[in-house]
């Protein structure tokens, strides 16, 4: 008698609500439920066996039931700590209906004993672990740990990832991975401590038959290349990127591209002239501060000894818009980081600042210094399942500087940063700086060509109905772009999208960042009890801190 099907449910758990990155509006402008699909999970479901049935579920685009999990022999889950609520709640749903689940991804990886009562937990990447799991499964255990080699998982035998899962109607985006690692040692990120300071790459032609599978599956439009710093192995992006630009040109440029980088991607002129041929549009880079004190006592030492505006001008005359992310909160900070980074932000001319304020991620740099310095708070975990992110549920150590000075400073950052006036003036002088490229072998597009249309037209009624306070706004931008630049009009509309969530979420921040400066100045709130400090031979130790 054959073996039956192993019945394997992948289930993406939801991002907290009231986030930054939930762009919850600009989505439905596209006609989207999120922003991009589970790239790990079905990374992951493309490691499982042919035999095994699966089956994915995306919470942040649809319900989960009970049923569906029933219908299932087990349940395969993780992410990241935004996720952690949701996956918390997946658990006990799991425990409840009686079906094991198998957890993985940065959040386990990063406090594997958090997650203790999962029936299997995965420990590091899969590639270099999923095949012991898969053995243990099919000989009959039903509980187990499995922790892969650090920093080892060869990326060149990562297999495609099952697309063919998703549902694209449900994205803004659909995402890719070149590399992982980056050789710099920022003290406040988990990335080197997830996946190592040695980039790892795919090949090229790992990476062209992932777009292939793509175009097959009739996908267009917006790429993502989640790489944490897509430039972290220059030769190797340098080797890809022709392969990339002639992929594109046969194809008649069915994709657009983004990607995260380091801001010293500016002082490579053909890097930059290769990115601008394959139809890259968009980069995020971590700019965390204008202060150089700053930056060199955070080892974010590439960002210093250079002009920031003038760094993000010559991306933008490479034809990409940047994003960027700021942070308040360090150590070394005075009380005129709100002016200065403000005026940063207004000088660069990014439209979309993530500013957040500082927050110690578990098992990094940072986190193991504030424990040794005890610091660090002890109870945290529970105020990310009451907020969002970073932005309203940072700080959690006990800061140098004045709590108050430091929450008002933020507020103030947000504020002006958000304010309309400030906002729309940035989007106008990027659509005045970007210089997009002329693809002649671009083909048209019918599917992206409709859903541009309806998307206008909705974000004609978002600027008209939802928020009429900014429709003089977003006339007066549009008549620059086309007047002074018009190649930039996809990404001013962007922008101007990205607004219909940025401007009530940074409301929202400013509304909770008051009520916790008002609790202060009350006397109402008390700082949570510190870890006791360790001794400097401690440092690695796992420390009870999450964002």
């Amino acid at each position: 008698m054959p073996k039956p099907e192993t019945r394997i449910l992948l289930v993406s758990p939801r991002f907290n609500p009231n986030s930054f990155w939930g762009f919850e509006a600009a989505c439905a402008l596209q006609g989207a439920r999120c922003l991009a699909p589970p790239l790990g999970l079905i990374t992951l479901a493309a490691m499982l066996p042919q035999t095994w049935q699966l089956r994915l579920i995306d919470c942040n685009a649809q319900e989960l039931t009970d049923a569906d999990i029933l219908g299932a022999d087990l349940v395969m889950s993780g992410g990241m700590l935004p996720q952690e609520p949701a996956i918390f709640a997946l658990m006990e749903r799991c425990r409840r209906l009686g079906v094991p689940i198998c957890l993985g991804g940065p959040a386990p990886t990063s406090t594997p004993e958090v997650f203790d009562e999962a029936d299997f937990i995965v420990v590091g990447e899969a590639e270099g672990v999923i095949h012991e799991f898969v053995a243990a499964w099919e000989a009959g255990e039903r509980r187990g740990r499995f922790t892969a080699p650090k920093f080892k998982a060869d990326v060149t035998a990562s297999p495609i990832p099952r697309f063919d899962l998703l549902d694209f109607r449900h994205y803004l985006w659909v995402n890719v991975q070149f590399s992982r690692g980056c050789p710099f040692t920022c003290e406040f990120c988990d990335i080197i401590e997830l996946y190592g300071r040695a980039p790892r790459t795919k090949t090229p032609k790992q990476m062209l038959a992932e777009l292939d599978r793509l175009l097959a599956l009739g996908y267009r439009g917006h790429v993502d290349f989640v790489d944490d710093n897509l430039i972290g192995n220059k030769k190797a992006v340098k080797a890809f990127l022709p392969h990339l630009q002639a992929w594109q040109e046969k194809h008649g440029f069915p994709f657009k591209f983004s990607t995260e980088a380091s801001l010293n991607i500016s002082d490579d002129a053909e890097l930059l002239r290769l990115m601008r041929r394959c139809n890259f549009f968009a980069l995020f880079v971590g700019i965390e501060t204008p202060d150089e004190a700053t930056l060199v006592q955070t080892q974010k030492k590439q960002n210093t000894r250079r002009s920031i505006a003038e760094s993000v001008h010559r991306i933008y005359k490479a034809g990409m818009y940047v994003a960027a992310g700021f942070i308040v909160g360090f150590d070394t900070e005075e009380k005129s980081v709100a002016q200065s980074m403000s005026t940063c932000i207004r000088d660069t001319s990014i439209p979309t600042a993530t500013v957040g304020l500082l927050t110690a991620l578990p098992n990094t740099q940072l986190s193991r210094r504030l424990s040794r310095e005890g610091r660090l708070f002890d109870r945290f975990r529970a105020s990310m399942t009451e907020s969002g992110d970073m932005c309203t549920a940072g700080l959690n150590f006990t800061t140098l500087r004045p709590r108050r000075e430091i929450m008002q400073d933020y507020r103030d950052v947000v504020a002006q940063t958000y304010d309309a006036d400030a906002y729309f003036a940035r989007v106008r002088r990027l659509g005045r700086l970007l210089d997009r490229p002329t693809l002649r072998q671009r083909r048209f597009y019918w599917q992206t060509a409709r859903r541009d249309v309806v998307a206008f037209g909705r974000l004609l009624w978002a600027m008209h109905v939802r928020h009429p306070e900014l429709a003089r706004h977003f006339w007066h931008t549009l008549y620059d772009c086309v007047r002074h630049r018009p190649k930039s009009y996809e990404a001013v509309l962007r922008n101007i999208a990205h607004f219909t969530h940025l401007y009530p979420f940074a409301q929202f921040v400013v509304r909770t960042i008051d009520a916790r400066i008002a609790q202060i100045d009350a006397g109402g709130w008390a700082e949570p009890e510190a870890l006791p400090a360790r001794a400097e031979g401690c440092g690695e130790e796992r420390v009870a801190a999450v964002a």
